[in-house]
């Protein structure tokens, strides 16, 4: 079924002098790998892998990323205040070496970019964005606030999968154990050097992210260590391609892509990020309205025959009601699964819809709540250890 995961055919060149390739490039890049550009960095794509041989790889050992998510760093005396004005959920409440996941809307409800801070230090933050403008966002609406915002420059490393908690306490010397919990982070040293690691990732595997400190950082001796110490464990290092599967399977959303400020947090089925006993913050007035509306733009769909990328979907033969943001074949629940953006918000799951296939003619399929399946999480909590 690999040939459903990416078309190189539609593949272009672009200059490597335009965007940052990052530290890591020159560790894996060869020939015929595929590459994308996220946040203005590139990241691989296809690293000449099997896409299902490294998606087992991904649920039943560990696989290594490098991703492109950006971190901004916030800090000041008024940073849990400021923070607290542009997020939707309350920030200033985090406790120092937690990680949170967070939105910020735009004044009429429409979600601007979604992420994750971390509290590093009781008035210094970062917030791991996907792509999009946040740091102009940030310094527009800094007004009086005495806070400072920058880019710390710092690349992440993701391990991913069930054995990566054996990795991750190998190399750093047992610093992190069981008491290391889904979304704690902390500074810590791999290969006698700092960097600041979270229990996080973007797979639903239990994993873990590495952030390395900028110009601090010794790369090749980071990179190093993690295959010294994971490939004899069974680790391999892989593009994002295996990793969409997994991405899509537990119901993470991509920014711009699966939404966008079009719809608001609860279109997209992430009303629960928003905290409107809160203080004011940018866009609660436009979401009080929207609030106890039981109807979504965004679902899961799942089909037995192929279904593509921005295909079409239909409620009758001619009537076009939203279109599919993501797909991919689900290796687990052996069939094809995807993201449906309806034009317009309802209870979808109670009305038939058909999908336009690869010949254009169209294909029954049912509409589903996401995630698809661990729908709480255990499996990034390391309580559902049964490997398919």
């Amino acid at each position: 079924m690999t040939s459903v995961f990416l078309d190189k055919s539609v593949s272009l060149p672009i200059s490597i002098n335009r965007f940052d390739k990052g530290p890591y490039f020159d560790f894996y890049h060869q020939k015929g790998n595929t590459y994308g550009v996220y946040a203005d960095r590139y990241f691989p794509i296809s690293v000449g892998n099997n896409v299902e041989s490294s998606y087992w790889s991904l649920r039943r050992k560990a696989v290594m990323y490098d991703v492109p998510e950006k971190p901004i760093q916030i800090e000041g005396p008024q940073a849990p205040e400021y923070l607290d004005k542009i997020f939707s959920r309350k920030i200033s409440d985090m406790k120092v070496g937690r990680g949170k996941y967070a939105i910020a809307c735009y004044e009429d409800g429409g979600i601007f970019i979604d992420g994750v801070f971390f509290r590093l230090e009781e008035n210094k933050f970062w917030y791991v964005q996907p792509d999009g403008h946040l740091q102009t966002w940030l310094k527009a609406h800094q007004e009086n606030y005495n806070v400072k915002i920058s880019d710390p420059n710092s690349r992440v490393i993701q391990i991913q999968g069930p054995i990566s908690k054996d990795i991750i306490i190998q190399l750093t010397n047992g610093s992190i154990d069981d008491n290391f919990k889904y979304y704690h982070s902390g500074y810590f040293k791999i290969a006698n050097q700092s960097v600041y690691i979270s229990r996080t990732g973007w797979t639903s595997e239990l994993g873990f992210e590495i952030y390395t400190l900028g110009s601090d950082t010794n790369y090749k001796k980071i990179w190093d260590t993690i295959n010294e110490i994971g490939k004899p464990m069974g680790m391999i290092f892989d593009g994002l391609e295996s990793m969409d599967i997994r991405r899509i399977e537990a119901g993470i959303l991509d920014n711009n892509t699966d939404f966008d400020q079009s719809m608001n947090p609860y279109d997209a089925g992430l009303g629960s990020l928003v905290d409107l006993s809160k203080d004011d913050f940018i866009g609660k007035k436009a979401l009080e309205a929207f609030e106890k509306k039981n109807e979504k733009k965004l679902y899961g769909i799942t089909s037995e025959k192929p279904i593509v990328h921005r295909s079409n979907v239909y409620l009758t033969q001619t009537q076009k009601v939203g279109y599919l943001s993501a797909c991919t074949w689900s290796p687990t629940l052996n069939k094809f699964v995807g993201y449906v953006r309806f034009d317009h918000a309802n209870n979808w799951k109670e009305h038939e819809v058909k999908v336009e296939n690869v010949n254009g003619n169209l294909l029954e399929c049912e509409i589903v709540d996401l995630p698809f399946y661990d729908k709480e999480k255990l499996i990034p909590k390391g309580l559902d250890k049964n490997i398919p």
